[in-house]
């Protein structure tokens, strides 16, 4: 079996197969290999995946939750308050909203998502999740409220996704992927959206590629983001933008605190 999924192209050929194994029944194993063949997502077949130590669910035909986005979750943990309120902006299969609950129990995690697909696949994993573009479907009662909004955005500029995996093209959604002209068209549409929704103090944090952090650092800093920081994933490749909104007890730099 791994000698088959090597010569597919798996590059983690006998683990995949140790995973295939596991999740098989006798009579659908050869069909779950040759699904992983075609290159079809090995979480789709499985219909799991490991995030932050959590099991996720993942139907067919939803992003799959990649680990380097666990950085972001992580940080973004330890800046809820225990009894805080946080936002997951297109949060496919729910997983960072899922982490943020398991970290903070008690605090109010909601999310959402603008494809049916991936937004039922959150509401199996738990997550109260509000279909819509963006933060567009969240209750106005959130405005000014929120003490963390998240968000790993589709970041791939148009003419860059054919340097996708081949498999990552035929079968992720290329609504999860497709990131506009410069790859930032969404992001920069959410830190804008961001300031109404974000309380005086509270946390924006943003996943975008290696070479643009710089520019979304900058777009955080116009919009009343100071503390701003770049989170390095597990192989140490900046991965995303944090950045804490001015006002309320927290001054922009050399200036007093402002209600902005």
């Amino acid at each position: 079996m791994a000698r088959r999924l090597a010569a597919a192209g798996c590059v983690a050929a006998e683990d995949e197969a140790a995973e295939l194994v596991r999740a098989a029944t006798d009579d659908d194993l050869e069909s779950m290999v040759a699904r992983r063949s075609t290159g079809e997502p090995l979480s789709w077949i499985t219909g799991t995946a490991s995030f932050c130590g959590l099991t996720v669910l993942v139907d067919p035909g939803v992003y799959v939750p990649r680990w380097q986005s666990e950085t972001l979750a992580r940080r973004a943990a330890d800046l809820l308050p225990e009894t805080g309120t946080a936002v997951d902006l297109c949060t496919g299969t729910g997983a960072v909203a899922l982490a943020l609950a398991a970290a903070r129990p008690r605090a109010r995690v909601v999310a959402t998502e603008v494809d049916p697909r991936a937004a039922a696949c959150a509401r199996r994993n738990g997550v109260d999740v509000m279909e819509g573009h963006l933060a567009d479907p969240l209750p106005v009662d959130l405005a000014g409220t929120v003490d963390l909004m998240t968000g790993v955005l589709p970041y791939v500029p148009i003419d860059g996704l054919h340097l996708l995996p081949r498999d990552v093209l035929a079968f992720e959604p290329r609504v999860a992927l497709d990131g506009g002209a410069d790859g930032l068209t969404l992001v920069t549409e959410a830190v804008a959206a961001s300031t109404r929704w974000v309380r005086p103090g509270g946390w924006l944090l943003l996943e975008v590629g290696t070479d643009q952090v710089d520019g979304v650092g900058a777009l955080f800093q116009s919009a009343g983001y100071g503390a701003v920081t770049l989170l390095d994933d597990d192989e140490g490749d900046p991965r995303a933008v944090a950045g804490q909104r001015y006002g309320g007890s927290v001054a922009p730099p050399g200036g007093q605190a402002s209600s902005r």
